[in-house]
């Protein structure tokens, strides 16, 4: 790694709005639902939210025409940028050469052995600080933040961005009326922060929505022990497939139980009947999912 002492930055005082395609040398691409981010504020936003430093591995999502890759990548030890689109991959590469820091994979972030590509990098750079940073498809977020969540990266922080509607719902709080399938999932893994609003208008083309950009930093431990996580991760799941109804009806869609034996399982866990998914803390999830599985093992042993 370089021993070169990489810029902290300065926030620019220019704001792009706007640019004409041959400025962003390629036509972004409906079909990977590209949109360029193009507000040099918001990107030092997210540079500066994503905390990172020279001590820093920093694996970029979609890096697109570069306008995140520079920056981080003057701060970073080592940044990988992982870039699905192939028309970008020229651009990318000629616009980080001088850098000597940056590495180009052409590849699906949903395919790609993250957690491998991490511990080859880190060993590699000796560095000691893993940050995930991304401008996510907004067709595929909750896919990537999963995947990036449940790899085991040892990564400290993810900073996305995505359509803020999926970020209200993410950033909400756990037994709030604005919770969902998701918020309880993210939070199991990581505590949530929000950066930066961001407009429509400060992506080309310009998108039909506004966006966010969140930080989640992982967590050392998990907020609740729970003693099947898959089982647990499917009750969430079955409590908000049918989020209108009581918690007794939606998870009958578990399809494993029949409803006196989730009956049985509320009681068990101290959980009224008539309670919708929403109103559950994280460790009201954990009670219900254990004693799901307390009493599937007790049937089986009878």
């Amino acid at each position: 790694m370089s021993s070169k002492k990489r810029s902290s930055g300065s926030k620019k005082n220019t704001r792009y709005k706007t640019r004409p395609p041959q400025a962003l040398g390629v036509r972004p691409a409906k079909s990977l639902g590209q949109n360029f981010l193009i507000d040099e504020d918001i990107i030092e936003a997210i540079v500066e939210g994503s905390g990172v430093t020279e001590d820093s591995l920093v694996i970029e999502i979609g890096p697109g025409t570069g306008a995140l890759t520079l920056p981080l990548a003057e701060r970073a030890g080592h940044l990988v940028a992982v870039e699905l689109d192939e028309r970008m991959l020229e651009g990318l590469r000629v616009k980080t050469f001088s850098l000597g820091n940056v590495e180009i994979i052409h590849d699906d972030i949903l395919k790609v052995d993250i957690a491998g590509v991490i511990s080859r990098e880190l060993e590699e750079y000796g560095l000691r600080d893993v940050r995930i940073v991304g401008n996510l498809p907004y067709y595929i977020t909750t896919p990537i933040i999963m995947k990036l969540l449940e790899a085991e990266t040892g990564a400290t922080s993810i900073t996305v961005m995505m359509q803020k509607e999926v970020g209200d719902r993410i950033a909400a709080k756990p037994g709030t009326k604005l919770a969902g399938a998701i918020t309880y999932s993210v939070h199991y893994y990581a505590e949530v922060s929000e950066i930066t609003d961001v407009s429509r208008d400060c992506f080309y083309p310009v998108p039909k929505v506004d966006s966010v950009v969140l930080r989640l930093d992982l967590l050392p431990e998990r907020p609740v022990e729970v003693q099947d996580e898959k089982l647990f991760f499917r009750c969430i799941k079955a409590g908000f497939s049918q989020r209108r109804k009581t918690l007794l009806n939606s998870l009958t869609g578990l399809g494993d139980f029949d409803k006196n034996t989730i009956a049985a399982a509320l009681d068990n866990a101290g959980i009224e009947h008539e309670r919708r998914a929403e109103s559950l803390s994280l460790e009201e999830f954990a009670l219900l999912a254990d004693s799901l599985g307390g009493i599937t093992c007790l049937n089986e042993s009878n």
